[in-house]
């Protein structure tokens, strides 16, 4: 946990630094993740309880984004985010880095965005310390609304990801094969941008 505090305040000290040319933002997003898989986990290290295939998750996201490069009515940068949630006593935490399309194709105060993410997910199951950290992908499109010139309403934002999260087959203690679970993430909220 450490190393991604240490990630995000070098991320928001970065911002500090922009250039002229550069636009950045900060941002928190309220954040609900809808948790499927195909198979049932029926062991003690049900992440989705046992038995269960799907399972919702609400907590936040805060992260950054950093445009570098502008062309016309396109930006495109990074994005680094670090999503918490909490479900039926078990948690999720998504770190992802990724890289971020940006336009203005309307008249202002719209602007839509889309990026492709790659980062570490790990999960913990409710009834049991143990956590498991996977490589997590995914993509996420959405759209923020300027309030004014320093705040941004991020109007909606989905997305889609991909993550092995903790069962009693990655713990060990059964046969059974848990395939990867599909995270489907809503959130909203606010940006601070830094011109």
């Amino acid at each position: 946990m450490n190393l991604r505090s240490l990630a995000l305040v070098l991320v928001a000290s970065a911002f500090a630094q922009v250039t002229a040319f550069a636009q950045g933002g900060i941002y928190l997003a309220p954040t609900a993740i809808h948790v499927t898989n195909s198979t049932a986990d029926k062991g003690p290290f049900a992440f989705l309880g046992e038995g269960n295939t799907s399972q919702t998750f609400y907590g936040a996201t805060i992260g950054g984004y950093y445009n570098f490069y502008h062309q016309g009515k396109i930006d495109a940068g990074i994005d680094l985010r670090d999503a918490i949630t909490h479900g039926n006593n078990a948690s999720l935490n998504n770190f992802l880095f990724g890289a971020r399309l940006s336009g203005s194709p309307f008249v202002r105060p719209i602007k839509p965005y889309a990026q492709v993410s790659v980062g570490l997910g790990t999960s913990r199951a409710p009834t049991s310390a143990v956590h498991a950290s996977k490589i997590e992908y995914g993509a996420f499109v959405g759209a923020d609304y300027t309030l004014n010139r320093h705040f941004d309403w991020r109007v909606f934002e989905v997305g889609y990801t991909s993550l092995q999260t903790i069962s009693s087959s990655t713990v060990g203690s059964t046969n059974t094969v848990i395939p990867n679970s599909n995270l489907l993430n809503f959130s909203t909220g606010i940006v601070i941008r830094i011109p």
